[in-house]
């Protein structure tokens, strides 16, 4: 498949996914979360496909780009972090986390792998 956009790559459509299904849970937390665990999980959910879209825009250095899917990863970590607050804290159901939290976990996977190996992503 040819990629054309950090849109067509697989990650991308990952972390989209859990970025709207980390809205629409961000939407049951308690109001007084409102300020804390609700803007901090929107926020760095969507923070991975917005440094997806910035490190695919920079593919002609390679430190730049991976400098970018590190930012990426760690946003991810950070996702997968609010979202064991919002189990623990009975905000929603291990089940419900479980699925999520896998989610995270193979958007990281697939980071790793294009920050290990960037070669192939990058346009010369």
């Amino acid at each position: 498949m040819q990629i054309n956009s950090a849109k067509d790559l697989k990650v991308y459509k990952a972390a989209y996914e859990l970025a709207m299904r980390v809205f629409e849970l961000s939407k049951t937390l308690p109001l007084e979360e409102r300020f804390a665990l609700t803007n901090q999980i929107r926020r760095s959910s969507r923070s991975v496909c917005l440094n997806l879209r910035e490190a695919w825009a920079k593919r002609r250095c390679e430190a730049h780009f991976v400098n970018k899917l590190t930012d990426c990863d760690g946003e991810n970590s950070e996702t997968d972090s609010s979202l064991d607050f919002a189990k623990d804290c009975k905000y929603i159901a291990a089940d419900q986390h479980a699925k999520l939290a896998a989610l995270c976990e193979e958007i990281g996977r697939m980071l790793g792998s294009m920050i290990k190996n960037p070669g192939s992503f990058l346009s010369h």
